[in-house]
């Protein structure tokens, strides 16, 4: 087929052809932003999941969905270390900016701009963002130097011009593990300030299995501020509909067996299915796409995933931790115990709990109970065996 017109997108957080599987998210957000339009209050969600699953493409359709429904939306992936007083400042002035331009500032907006101004400069060591317009800082508001307390505050004087304005303020963030506790706190805080006074602004969020503990530890009451929907691999029917959707829309189709085959191998995750989508398309002659054509596929596909998907993430460990990894492997892909383990590496479990909670802090693994640790990549199993030994230095 002509790569040029590869309906697939087996990149990280594009939106694929078909989005299929996730309706009932959709619609939970966008009766989140029409009930809190309506000064009501409703829970907002953290969705968690592995790797592949979707989660930010989600995000992405959740902000179109709020920009359709005029509301202001701001994105920002969350990273380890970064400074989170000056990046909340920033994403704070473009929100206020998209529920008006400066030109109608009324006085709600106005307030929240001298708000922004006290909050960043008590947590940006720049000082004052620059708003465009001469606002001085507001004494009492956002200065305290407590992050929980000034937060509240920034976010409860934004909500308060959105509100104004008559729209909304969601922000999105991504890869929400990586939270602090006391920013996790902070957020948490400041979003039950802006619910008690029915305010239009909300967070939603996405990241690892791990979170709704996280949020837990952050503040107890987070479980009633979000709920915590997980996504995962896409049930048969919607994981070959998303195969054979995008095809289909060119003239292509998939013999049934050869797209079961797909399913099969892809266990449904929508990345594996993008990305074996776009090696079949590569390679098919002519439509139908055979079951045949799919197997001779699967090297290619492994090539492509240990190239890139797995092996950025493997390229991010120690020997010890790769070989930790590894012998999870060798005892398979569900959650193993870190006794387990240790008995596959000749050594005890609390030798090894250093490399085991660095292993989890990287974002590599994840733990869904007590004493178990798990992959947060789909397949790894596969490919550590595949790629590395339990002997170092050695491959397969």
């Amino acid at each position: 087929m002509d790569p040029r017109l590869n309906p697939y997108t087996p990149n990280a957080g594009a939106r694929p052809p078909a989005l299929v599987g996730r309706d009932h998210q959709l619609l939970g957000f966008e009766v989140l932003l029409e009930r809190l339009r309506g000064g009501g209050t409703e829970q907002s969600m953290i969705i968690t999941g592995l790797r592949g699953v979707g989660k930010t493409v989600l995000l992405g359709a959740f902000r179109e969905i709020a920009l359709k429904l005029r509301w202001a939306a701001v994105e920002a992936e969350i990273t380890r270390h970064g400074d989170f007083g000056e990046r909340i400042a920033q994403l704070t002035r473009r929100a206020l900016l998209q529920v008006a331009p400066r030109s109608r500032w009324r006085e709600r907006a106005r307030r929240a701009a001298a708000c922004l101004q006290s909050f960043s400069l008590t947590f940006s060591p720049e000082g004052a963002i620059s708003l465009g317009v001469d606002i001085d800082a507001v004494e009492g508001l956002a200065d305290s130097g407590s992050l929980v307390e000034d937060l509240s505050d920034l976010f409860v004087a934004l909500g308060e011009a959105a509100r104004e304005h008559e729209t909304g303020v969601v922000f999105l963030f991504d890869e929400v593990q990586f939270l602090e506790v006391r920013e996790f706190e902070a957020l948490i805080a400041a979003l039950h300030r802006t619910v008690q006074r029915s305010l239009p602004i909300t967070m939603v969020g996405a990241g690892l299995p791990q979170i709704p503990r996280l949020a837990g530890e952050a503040k107890s009451y987070a479980e009633r501020l979000f709920t915590f929907p997980t996504i995962g691999p896409l049930p048969a029917p919607a994981a070959a509909e998303a195969l054979t959707s995008p095809a289909a829309a060119l003239g292509v189709s998939f013999a049934p067996e050869a797209a079961q085959r797909v399913v099969d191998y892809t266990q449904g995750y929508p990345y594996f299915l993008q990305e074996y989508g776009k090696t079949v398309w590569d390679q098919a002659e002519a439509s139908p796409i055979d079951p045949q054509l799919v197997t001779a596929c699967v090297e290619l596909v492994e090539a492509k995933l240990d190239g890139s998907f797995f092996r950025v993430r493997a390229e991010r460990t120690t020997e010890l931790e790769l070989r930790y990894l590894r012998a999870m492997a060798e005892l398979g892909s569900e959650p193993q115990r870190a006794s387990d383990v240790a008995r596959v590496l000749r050594r005890t479990s609390n030798q090894l709990g250093p490399t085991r909670s660095r292993l989890i802090e990287k974002g590599l693994l994840y733990t869904p109970g007590f004493g178990l640790a798990a992959f947060t990549v789909p397949q790894f199993d596969r490919y550590m065996i595949r790629n590395h030994s339990l002997r170092p230095g050695i491959s397969r």
